[in-house]
């Protein structure tokens, strides 16, 4: 705020020191007619045929306004006519490429300028909100012609008893005059109008907030506020072309936006400082819905808010000065400094206010600036430094809720890192004791069953060296067996099986059985680990040991097939065939069906004079899953 307050007093140094220089009309003859209705000027207008008597009169020239005026004959409204005449006189000789400016000119109605008799310039704006805050900045160049220009006169046309003021006039070049015009339209207009502006850009970002966070209601407020200072602003600025809306809708706006921005301001300070009076509330509601009430220009005959607006301003401001300092009081008594201070700010916006309002009424001299405006954008500027260090405080308490949460995940990351660590110890121990069970039950039942009933039938000396040798063999066997089962295999089945068939091979050889290997790719298997890998070695190493023994077999086929979900792994033989019904039940086709179902697969069993094949059916999806 410090930064914007001095940049506005290096603005104002700026203005105060771009004085004009030239040619500077301080009197006028002056006629006064008074007339009916607004009919356009002519085109050319001689001042000595002007009827009634013409007097001299100092500049500025601001008669304070009377009386109302009502309807005049047929219906129109009455009107006064003001002319101003200028003689310019040798000592007053008209540079080459000069141009006219007129500070301020105020009127109800319109305004044209004659040079040398012929109309040279008029507004075309609308009657009562026609741009009279800008002032006229008029080339001279084509009026002149080849002679420097004699007689200037001023029509001003305005509501009897209400409107006509015109200030001191100003004729010089470009660079003496320049300066003054543009320093004065900036501060008159286009400043109130870049505020406005930027303020209501700012209340778009706030009402988009408040979207995202319905509770917070001071960014609704502040939203609010920006489009009800930009609508209040904009007389300031608009009106020197035709506006798009009726004076009596543009005027209405104007004026009642002043009631609406107590009434926003008084919401926002009580959501600052938590201290609601229901009963002040209510007055500004009313006082709002009242003025806008009566001056609704929706039905004919309404009162016009630009009429009564010397009466609905003083009520304003009134309600308005004690709604601040009742505000300043209670924000001080709650410790917001930034609530006193907005309330100060519109404090002094109201004050300043009542002094436009001697302006507006021509009570003070009409070439001064209206001051308002400028408390304002302190308004403007004291909103905004709450809303921001709400906004940073949002942010660093948004930031500090980071940290903390990235302290806790960080906590917490670690804890589950230490328990994941944990569990994973706990697993491979797990895992550990599971295969050490695993092996010692498959050594008892293979190995071990084997080397037992070896050693009972040594002790006996029922056996031969032979069948020592052919039981150590099996033993041997039922070793490798244990130990390729331990090798990963990668969810690979072919794998597996080459590592079986790399086993029984020899032994086959030994025994006369051709081998034809028969097998195709098959789907990977998700499901295969190294417990899972043995039950299918051991039933298939059982499926081989019967066909040696038992089947007289000289060729074994080894196939592999997929159907309906399920990988077949085929053992045949070419040998003398058996009865399958009546060794369903016998130990070895038992154990196989048993390891088979611990996988989630079954076996199947054909055999015929001419052969048999044994069938091993596994699922894809996973053991335990669907059953084959």
């Amino acid at each position: 705020m410090l930064y914007s307050g001095l940049a506005l007093l290096v603005l104002l140094a700026c203005y105060y020191g771009s004085r004009p220089q030239g040619i500077h009309l301080t009197r006028a003859e002056l006629l006064v007619q008074d007339t009916l209705g607004y009919p356009p000027p002519s085109r050319t207008q001689d001042w000595r045929t002007l009827p009634n008597q013409w007097q001299q009169v100092p500049l500025p020239h601001a008669p304070r306004p009377r009386v109302v005026p009502g309807a005049g004959d047929g219906g129109l409204l009455p009107t006064r006519t003001s002319w101003f005449h200028f003689s310019l006189g040798p000592a007053q000789a008209v540079p080459p490429h000069s141009y006219i400016y007129i500070p301020r000119w105020k009127t109800d109605g319109e305004l044209a300028i004659y040079v040398d008799g012929r109309l040279f310039y008029q507004t075309h704006a609308n009657l009562q909100w026609n741009g009279s805050n800008r002032p006229l900045w008029i080339p001279l160049e084509e009026a002149a012609e080849t002679t420097p220009p004699k007689d200037i006169l001023i029509r001003i046309r305005h509501v009897r008893g209400i409107g006509g003021a015109l200030s001191t006039l100003w004729i010089g070049d470009y660079r003496q005059l320049a300066p003054a015009y543009y320093m004065r339209a900036f501060f008159q207009a286009e400043l109130p109008y870049i505020s406005s502006a930027l303020f209501l850009a700012t209340g778009v970002f706030a009402f988009l907030i408040w979207l995202r966070a319905r509770r917070e209601t001071l960014y609704l407020y502040y939203a609010v506020m920006t489009l009800v200072t930009f609508l209040r602003v904009m007389h300031a600025y608009m009106g020197a072309d035709r506006l798009p809306i009726s004076d009596a809708w543009f005027g209405w706006i104007t004026v009642n936006s002043v009631g609406w921005a107590v009434l926003i301001i008084h919401l926002f300070l009580t959501a600052l400082h938590h201290h609601h009076v229901r009963v002040l509330t209510w007055i500004i509601a009313l006082m709002c819905v009242g003025f806008g009430g009566i001056t609704l220009p929706l039905f004919e005959g309404t009162t016009d808010a630009t009429i009564i607006s010397p009466l609905m301003y003083l009520t304003m401001v009134s309600v308005g000065a004690v709604t601040f300092a009742l505000h300043i009081a209670w924000s001080r008594r709650a410790g917001t400094l930034e609530g006193a201070g907005l309330a100060i700010c519109g404090l002094l916006s109201f004050l300043l206010g009542a002094r436009d309002m001697l302006l507006q009424n021509n009570i003070i001299d009409i070439e001064s600036l209206f001051v308002s405006f400028y408390a304002q954008i302190a308004l403007i500027i004291a909103f905004s430094q709450i809303m921001l260090s709400r906004y940073l405080r949002a942010m660093k308490a948004v930031g500090e809720a980071n940290v903390v949460l990235a302290r806790s995940l960080a906590e917490r990351e670690a804890q589950l890192n230490a328990s994941h660590l944990k569990l994973r110890e706990i697993e491979r121990r797990e895992v550990l004791f599971q295969e050490r069970q695993r092996l010692m039950q498959d050594m008892h039942d293979g190995l071990g069953s084997s080397l037992v009933s070896a050693l009972r039938v040594v002790e006996h000396g029922h056996i031969d060296e032979a069948e020592i040798a052919q039981l150590l063999k099996t033993c041997i066997d039922d070793l490798k067996l244990t130990i390729d089962s331990m090798e990963p295999v990668e969810t690979d089945l072919l794998l597996l099986l080459g590592t079986l068939r790399f086993r029984l091979q020899p032994r086959l050889e030994a025994t006369g059985i051709r081998l034809r290997w028969e097998v195709r790719d098959v789907p990977p298997l998700g499901w295969l680990d190294q417990r899972h890998s043995l039950h299918i070695l051991r039933i298939l190493q059982e499926a081989f040991t019967n066909v040696i023994k038992h089947a007289g077999a000289s060729e074994i086929v080894v196939t592999t097939s997929v159907r309906d979900g399920c990988v077949r792994v085929g053992v045949g033989d070419n040998g003398k065939g058996f009865d399958a019904r009546s060794t369903a039940q016998g130990r070895g086709l038992g154990n196989q069906a048993r390891r088979a179902e611990v996988i989630g697969g079954r076996i199947e069993l054909e055999s015929t004079p001419e052969g048999t094949r044994f069938t091993l059916l596994l699922p894809v999806e996973g053991a335990g899953a669907k059953a084959c």
